[in-house]
């Protein structure tokens, strides 16, 4: 999943969107994170999910409809398509707008109470300045994204272009989703367990 899904699924506060964001750069046991408990909690939130995400038959399925010369990037690319039919279909899934939900984000993470790791608190100005999470709505914004890290990671070149991939199976990959999301919404709000054993759990 990427930034707006899990935004999506974790707790509406400064601390479980910031955890949000952690659950990316924080690694290995979190009993020596320093971080508040809330944070701690939206980290593990953020781990079960991708678990839960990695093991989804429609997400596999949605991984193999990307071309072989891209295939190395499926997970990349369907983490980014998913967020893309969330932001475009947004105000079926949550009451506030998207520009004045992505606004609040904003705010709850734009001055953390304490310090990030260095690529996230390089990352975080960016994703605000440019508005990232409303760029999710339009292939535009989709198409512009993968440029941006076709050049930023190294040897993911092939990540140029990665739009066509939406275009060619834009259908499909919309199916996969909505197969897919219900079910992680449910799984986290339940709360119930995931494969790996660990509890999706969230206080929306």
């Amino acid at each position: 999943m990427n930034f707006l899904a899990h935004l999506y699924l974790s707790p509406e506060t400064p601390e479980g969107r910031l955890g949000s964001f952690l659950g990316d750069h924080v690694k290995g046991p979190l009993e020596r994170a320093d971080y508040p408990p809330a944070v701690l909690a939206a980290v593990r939130l953020h781990r079960a999910v991708d678990m839960f995400t990695d093991t989804h038959p429609a997400v596999r399925e949605s991984k193999a409809r990307i071309s072989p010369a891209r295939r190395r990037y499926a997970g990349i690319l369907v983490d980014i398509f998913y967020d893309h039919f969330l932001a475009a279909d947004w105000s079926r899934h949550h009451p506030m707008p998207l520009g004045e939900y992505a606004r609040s984000v904003y705010r709850d993470v734009g001055s953390p109470a304490f310090a990030l790791p260095p690529r996230l608190a390089a990352m975080l100005p960016r994703l605000i300045e440019h508005d990232w999470l409303t760029a999710y709505r339009h292939t535009d914004g989709i198409a512009q994204t993968l440029e941006a890290m076709a050049r930023r990671i190294p040897h993911a070149a092939a990540l140029a272009g990665g739009i066509d991939e939406l275009v060619r199976h834009h259908d499909a990959l919309r199916e996969d989703f909505e197969r897919f999301f219900p079910e992680v919404v449910s799984q986290v709000a339940a709360p119930a367990t995931a494969r790996s054993g660990a509890p999706l759990s969230h206080t929306r």
